[in-house]
């Protein structure tokens, strides 16, 4: 279970930062006040336009960033106090995260698993069950930097879950990858809520929020703009769909800002 309370992020920005903004505030509101919880056995939508502030949220809940304000506990654990007790129990994974393109994928997945003391035994049963299930078998001795993309994204999550994790976080899990590599992701992440993990994934593809959740954060300029399930989210629009409903979401959020 993870139970963030009042998470607020605020970046300092440096004076090339600020003319890149083009502001004249120092100071960055990345996440404001967002308070949510997330249960085993369902997956939990971060939903918002680039920049709202998901990654930011992941990246606290993974204990790469510290909050600024607030709490972010996971399983118990407090990600500030006990951070390596958090890094036990989860899998996360983004996109800039890149794995060493001199390494085979097996390499890298054994090397990972051994720093998550897996069981040797264990080590090689989640390697071959991983590695058949997303196709790297036949590909998992060839270095990464001569893998696709796909081939890529798919060997990072693999490395990413080699510890059979509790709670799994996947930032843009299917960004940039073609139709079919995608498909296995968003099947495998169903796969994972079946076996009662808690699955958070960021996203601002609607179709995929709308076959994945159970229940969505949608998050605006930082702000948790609306919290629930898709029907709780369309009676609160108005809308029969998440695309439209998000919209109005984005138009009402802007409409209060000016």
């Amino acid at each position: 279970m993870i139970e963030i309370r009042n998470l607020t992020k605020i970046y300092k920005l440096s004076s090339g930062q600020m003319k890149k903004l083009k502001t004249k505030n120092s100071r960055k509101v990345a996440v404001d006040n967002i308070s949510f919880e997330a249960k085993k056995g369902e997956i939990l939508g971060l939903l918002g336009p680039n920049g709202a502030g998901k990654t930011t949220t992941l990246r606290c809940i993974a204990t790469l960033l510290k909050p600024t304000d607030g709490t972010v506990v996971v399983d118990g654990h407090d990600t500030v106090r006990e951070p390596e007790a958090v890094r036990a129990s989860i899998g996360f994974l983004t996109n800039e995260i890149k794995l060493d393109p001199q390494f085979s994928a097996r390499y890298l997945f054994d090397f990972f698993g051994r720093l998550h003391q897996v069981p040797e035994d264990k080590l090689k049963q989640r390697r071959e069950e991983l590695f058949s299930y997303f196709g790297i078998d036949g590909f998992e001795d060839k270095k990464i930097e001569e893998l696709s993309t796909g081939m890529k994204q798919k060997a990072a999550i693999a490395v990413s879950l080699v510890h059979d994790p509790d709670i799994v976080i996947f930032d843009e899990p299917t960004s940039g990858l073609d139709i079919i590599t995608a498909r296995s992701v968003t099947d495998y992440l169903l796969e994972l809520k079946k076996k009662g993990k808690l699955v958070i994934v960021s996203t601002h593809i609607m179709s995929e929020a709308e076959k994945l959740c159970d229940r969505l954060i949608v998050i605006i300029d930082g702000k948790k703009t609306a919290e629930g399930t898709l029907r709780d989210i369309y009676d609160e629009t108005g809308k029969d769909n998440l695309e439209d409903a998000f919209f109005e979401l984005y138009r009402v959020n802007h409409k209060e800002d000016r």
